[in-house]
This record gives structure tokens, sequence and C-alpha cells, in this order.
């Protein structure tokens, strides 16, 4: 049921997103010609009012077609109105970038459903030490000899409490020292191993890639009014946006050493499942912060996504005139290489380093 929870929440988001880009259209009066779920061959279609509405083989995503991108001959005259690529630049910015919108706002509402549903977080049931939730091959956490699972308690002779100010400390701790050896106490399987831990230096601040987390549970009270609702979901909200950009930032500006923590959709399920079995305000959370990454991503002025569809939108702007056809197909065509190839890779990685297929391997 968990890995059919994060699953849903996946496909939810993808429909989410292209929905936002097909209403700014739709409502704008610019004709859509298909609304798809994935990429590559038709599995399931049905036309509405024109449009033809599909589930793809390829589940990678999905897009909203219109007749600008159709090969065959369209009812439109070239010069119809109702033509996205004949419409204002600012409408056609809008078409752009309401899919980030929409991920963005779908984020807000998760964190506002979770406030009345849920309630608001009143404080961590905290339990002394830190969690390990997942560790990245290769880094200097998977060296050492850190497994998912495992609870760090101390680190050389400083014990660690409970809650996020016990995560808080040792995050402190491994970024003040690159390439130092440190110490660590960590619970495992009811037995205290201790395990020198290096950090690797990233600009001068320490890294093991590896995901820690409070160990405990978050408790919860009931909201006393809308207005708590809210300042609680614009708080979250905000934090989790800052921690997303803050991560895409880190991840190009040392993107050799961090490379390897970027994670594809076999993770993305896996962790959602996980999530999912916790119950309580877990999936209420990975929602939106998958939604956020989702928005963020799309955002990045990259061949295919939104913020490159943005960039060639900006250069037809300064130019004065439409970018010749061959250029924006080249562009479409090595994103999608890209994109696909760079969603194989991670699918293969991230299946490798499932627990129920390293047991296969015998690792």
């Amino acid at each position: 049921m968990g890995v059919l929870s994060a699953l849903a929440i996946l496909a939810g988001l993808i429909v989410v997103h292209e929905t936002g880009h097909f209403l700014a259209a739709t409502l704008q009066g610019i004709r859509v010609s298909s609304f798809s779920i994935g990429f590559g061959p038709v599995l399931l279609e049905r036309q509405v009012r024109g449009v033809q509405f599909a589930l793809r083989a390829i589940p990678l995503g999905g897009f909203v077609g219109f007749p600008d991108d159709e090969d065959d001959d369209s009812a439109l005259a070239a010069d119809d109105p109702d033509r996205l690529r004949n419409r204002p630049l600012p409408q056609r910015a809008l078409v752009i970038a309401a899919g980030v919108l929409a991920n963005l706002l779908l984020a807000w509402l998760v964190l506002v459903g979770q406030g009345m549903v849920i309630g608001i977080p009143s404080g961590f049931s905290a339990i002394p030490g830190v969690v390990v939730s997942g560790v990245q091959p290769e880094q200097a956490a998977a060296m050492a000899g850190l497994q998912a699972g495992d609870r760090i308690t101390a680190l050389g002779d400083h014990s660690l409490g409970g809650g996020q100010d016990a995560v808080s400390d040792l995050v402190a701790l491994i970024q003040q020292a690159p390439q130092q050896q440190l110490p660590l106490t960590v619970q495992r399987d009811g037995h205290n191993l201790t395990l020198q831990l290096t950090p690797a230096d990233m600009g001068g601040v320490g890294r093991i890639g590896a995901q820690l987390q409070p160990n405990g549970s978050e408790t919860y009270r009931p909201a006393r009014g809308p207005l708590d609702v809210l300042r609680q979901a614009n708080h979250d909200w905000s934090l989790l946006l800052k921690r997303t950009v803050d991560g895409f930032v880190t991840l190009f500006s040392h993107f050799g050493e961090t490379a390897g923590q970027i994670s594809g959709p076999v993770k993305i399920v896996e962790m959602g499942a996980s999530l999912a079995e916790q119950g309580g305000g877990s999936l209420f959370l990975f929602t939106a912060l998958i939604s956020i990454n989702l928005a963020v991503l799309n955002a990045l002025p990259l061949p295919l996504l939104d913020g490159g569809q943005m960039v060639l939108l900006l250069l037809e702007g300064l130019r004065g005139r439409p970018l010749p056809e061959r250029l924006e197909m080249a562009f479409a065509q090595s994103g999608f290489v890209f994109l696909v190839g760079l969603s194989l890779v991670l699918i293969v990685k991230d299946t490798t380093q499932l627990s129920v297929v390293q047991q296969l391997l015998g690792r």
C-alpha cells in the first residue's frame, strides 16, 4: 500500500503540473491539441472537444501539446490567433510558467490540509540520537560503514540529544570538520559500534552523503483557527522552498561531489512508501516536498523543461522575431534525449540500491 500511495502521489503531481499549463492556455482561448501523461506510444486515449487525453508508455512526466507542435497539417491557419505561437509573449510566458505555479500552489494547499487534518506541529517526542535514513554509495558515510537504520548516539565525546536539535548539532559538527576523522558511536540491531567518519571537503564544508532525521516522532495539536493553519503552512512552505533551492544550488556549484546523491523516481517511490507506513503527517510533508522539488526542477533553464522554454521565449523577445524552427527543434530533441537518458541511469542506479536487490546480489 505504501508503494501504491507513493506512485499515486507522483502521478497526481504530474497531472497537476500539466493541468496548470492546460488551464493557462484554455482560459486564454489558446487551442490545445493534447494532454498526455508519460511519453512515447499511446496506451489509452480519449478525445474530448478536440483534445486528445492520453496515457503513454514511458512514465517519466507528461506534456500538453499544441497545434504548433504537430507535424501534420492542423485545421488552424498558420496565422490563426488561437495558436500559441501567435499570442503575445506575456500570454505565452504565463502558459509556460503555469505548471511550476500549479505545483507551488499545490504544495501550499497540502500544507494547509495538513494543518486542518493532522494539526499544528507542537514538538517532537524525541529519543536521544540521530537516525540515518539513507546512505549514498561511495560517499563518506558509506565508506565509514554507516547503514540506513543506524542510530548515531555520539560524535567523539559529544553525546547527541534528541529531536531536530540533535540533527542540527550533528550536521554543524560535520560541516566544521572537512577531511577530519570523526569517531561515531552508532547503535545497530541493539549493539554499539564505533565507526571512523571522514567528511568530504566541499568548498571548506564537510559533507558525508547521508540523510539524517530525528529519532522519534512529531506531535501535533489541534489548530486554534484558520489563521493558525495559514501561518504554519506559510512557514513550512517557505522553509521547504528555501531548502530545495539551496539543494539545487549546492548540486550545481559542487556537482562532482554531489552528483552521486541525485535520486530518481525509484528512490522517490521508496522514500514515499516508507513515509506512508509511518502515517501521520509524513505523506502530507512528502507530497509538499516533492511538489516543490518538481516546481524548482522544471524552472531550471534546461532543454525541454519549462525554464528552457522560458529562455527561448526571452531570446525571441530580445531578438524581436521568432527563433528559427530548426534551432527550437534541436533544443527540444537534445533535451528529450538528455532527460530520458538521465532518468534511465537513475532508475538503474536506484533499483540496484534497493534492499531487496542488494539481498539478491548477496551484498
